[in-house]
């Protein structure tokens, strides 16, 4: 009884025809399909740069075309195509004081073709202390441009071993600095006098592409929303009891399945007065690289709203029929999508994981750096989801149900921004 209720709570709502057209457009069969294609092993995790991205790319591609979208203006299909710079570390020394630091304790972030560090005075040395934050001070670093020489406290060495695995198969970046570099070193050699950097590595231009399809608005063409989710994943990892491929069912094939659906369901209503875009981005597994670029091809200042959709295949910790968004008090975002809801039994909370730097770690923070009302909604129970980035997040981990349920809440609580009755306030632009 307790899935029926979950997958149908909303034909009791009291704005009755709008219910029974969301229960009637967004089918809990139809939902399972897609996710169960996306999420399956012969995506082989769906990976940036791999044959997996590829198929999840044509299948996304197929929706589209059989839902009748069209391609944004300037493009002649669903992909959004751009070129990233790919750089591949070849071969990394260091000595500091004279001494060799071993291959396990270094790692190199940088596009440049080569380094040759000499107790530079351009180079900059930075202590990544025990009582900082590895995440706020990494991609402090990232922004900063600078030529950097970073000593990591030994409290980080799981997550500098984990960074240093996936730089060894390459960084990527859209506008490369080959003036910036950042060159890791593990330990606090509090006793550093000089230091030694030499680096060689290769560099690549890579194809990506996001997928996206609009449906132009009836009334106010040039104003539009944006539906989003990512569709790459992690790939294949180290075997975990004979299983390497991480599907990433919850993260992100759950949210790239409310896109589809999201816009079969407006389709089907063809009433929308603003233009709506509905985009599965690439690449934000290793910076958000998609919407990234995504962002320099809109005019930020005629988007009203993205609603970016992540992780939504798991009741979330204020239980059944809930959601929470991300960077709630940044805008009215929230309260409007609530209003909306009033006669359902579902509720949309702020983000309960402040901690946890959500707002800025998924693809709508591309868009709130540039003004948009960019918020993620999401249902993950983050802070002990013990699925999240491994293999184990498979689709027989989910819920149907609430996946359903979450992108029919979604349909209702948007229907007056896609109406052009309501428009959120703009976010802070550049406020990190």
């Amino acid at each position: 009884m307790k899935k029926i209720f979950l997958s149908t709570f909303l034909l009791a709502a009291a704005f009755g025809g709008f219910a029974q057209d969301v229960n009637k457009l967004i089918s809990q069969d139809d939902v399972t399909r897609i996710i169960s294609t996306l999420a399956a092993d012969d995506m082989q995790g769906r990976a940036t740069f791999t044959p997996g991205i590829e198929k999840a790319a044509r299948f996304i591609e197929s929706e589209y075309k059989n839902i009748g979208l069209k391609p944004l203006a300037g493009d002649d299909g669903f992909r959004q195509n751009f070129a990233m710079t790919h750089s591949t570390p070849v071969n990394l020394g260091v000595a500091i004081n004279g001494k060799a630091i071993g291959a396990d304790s270094v790692f190199a972030n940088t596009s440049a073709a080569a380094l040759n560090w000499s107790s530079s005075p351009d180079v900059e040395i930075v202590k990544l202390t025990a009582d900082k934050t590895f995440r706020t001070e990494y991609r402090s670093y990232v922004s900063s441009g600078k030529k950097l020489l970073i000593l990591v406290d030994p409290k980080f060495a799981d997550i500098f071993k984990m960074l240093k695995g996936r730089l060894q198969n390459g960084s990527v970046s859209l506008k490369p600095n080959d003036g910036q570099a950042l060159v890791f070193v593990l330990g606090n050699h509090d006793d550093l006098k000089t230091f030694e950097v030499n680096y060689t590595g290769k560099k690549e231009q890579l194809p990506l592409f996001n997928v996206a399809g609009i449906i132009p608005g009836k009334t106010k063409p040039n104003e539009y929303v944006v539906f989003s989710g990512h569709y790459d994943h992690l790939g294949i990892l180290k075997p975990v009891k004979g299983d390497s491929i991480a599907n990433g069912a919850d993260d992100d094939a759950s949210g790239t399945t409310a896109v589809i659906e999201l816009a079969r369901y407006f389709k089907k209503l063809d009433n929308n007065a603003r233009t709506l875009v509905f985009v599965a981005f690439t690449a934000e597994e290793i910076g958000e690289y998609g919407s990234q670029y995504f962002a320099t091809t809109v005019e930020p200042d005629k988007v009203v709203a993205m609603f970016n959709i992540e992780m939504i295949g798991k009741a979330a910790k204020f239980g059944e029929n809930s959601a929470f968004i991300t960077g709630f008090e940044r805008s009215d975002f929230g309260p409007i999508l609530q209003k909306n809801l009033e006669g359902t039994a579902f509720k949309f909370f702020p983000d309960p994981y402040p901690e946890q730097d959500l707002f800025y770690r998924s693809d709508n923070a591309s868009l709130a750096r540039v003004g948009v009302p960019a918020h993620t909604i999401s249902t993950d129970q983050i802070d002990k989801d013990k699925l999240y980035h491994t293999v184990g997040d498979e689709l027989s981990t989910l819920d149907m149900g609430n996946i359903t349920s979450t992108i029919r809440a979604i349909a209702l609580s948007s229907r007056t921004i896609v109406s052009g009755e309501d428009t959120p306030k703009r976010v802070a632009k550049l406020e990190r």
